[in-house]
């Protein structure tokens, strides 16, 4: 997928009704995003309470692209530590989209194995003849939350809190980020860890962007 995709996406799905991308400031193709965001890479080695609160964020953005009202179902093909970062004020958010993919849940999407059966040199124009299309029947609902139990939290949450809890902790991801499991066993996983950290990040200055959800005492 190519920046004009990108372009697309942030338009269609603007920030400023709630989707977990940054806001769009372009035309033509162009994308600006505002220089005072951070790659979550950068906050690896952060407080376990950032730490904590970094990983609740990022399990409700899986859960809301998973689950939403207008029954679209995004999903990657990829996730890294570069593929997600945070505003100034805390917030995570989507940093590179450019590995997402779309399902309309409610039209439903026509299989494409078959496209390759009817390509020829000038439909070879618009697409990649080489690329393979993927059923939306062969991605599973849980693709998502799997990449991200197995290659971000991690690294985010290592060696972050007490030997009991970090223990739970390492546990419950193990179980998340196994693509073998049933899709509800994943599901329930992730829950329990939203579960664990929720009451290891406090209510603070730090986490303005939860006002009024969290209302902190600014005197102490």
């Amino acid at each position: 997928m190519d920046i004009l995709f990108v372009s697309f996406l942030l338009q269609i799905f603007p920030e400023a009704e709630g989707w977990p991308f940054p806001k769009y400031l372009g035309s033509c193709g162009r994308l600006i995003v505002s220089i005072s965001t951070r790659p979550l890479k950068e906050f690896y080695n952060i407080s376990p309470d950032v730490a904590a609160d970094l990983a609740l964020q990022l399990l409700a953005v899986i859960d809301s692209m998973m689950n939403n009202d207008l029954n679209y179902y995004f999903y990657f093909t990829h996730v890294d530590a570069d593929t997600f970062g945070v505003f100034n004020n805390g917030h995570l958010f989507v940093r590179d989209a450019s590995r997402l993919g779309i399902i309309d849940m409610q039209e439903g999407s026509p299989l494409i194995e078959n496209h390759q059966e009817h390509n020829d040199i000038f439909s070879c124009l618009a697409v990649d003849c080489q690329s393979v299309f993927p059923s939306c029947h062969s991605i599973k609902h849980t693709q998502s939350l799997t990449m991200v139990c197995k290659d971000v939290l991690p690294e985010l949450l290592k060696e972050k809190f007490l030997p009991r809890v970090q223990e739970e902790v390492d546990s419950t991801m193990a179980t998340c980020a196994d693509s073998f499991l049933a899709q509800q066993e994943v599901i329930s996983a992730a829950q329990k860890l939203a579960k664990i950290l929720k009451p290891l990040r406090p209510c603070r200055s730090q986490f303005a962007y939860r006002y009024p959800d969290c209302k902190y005492n600014a005197k102490l």
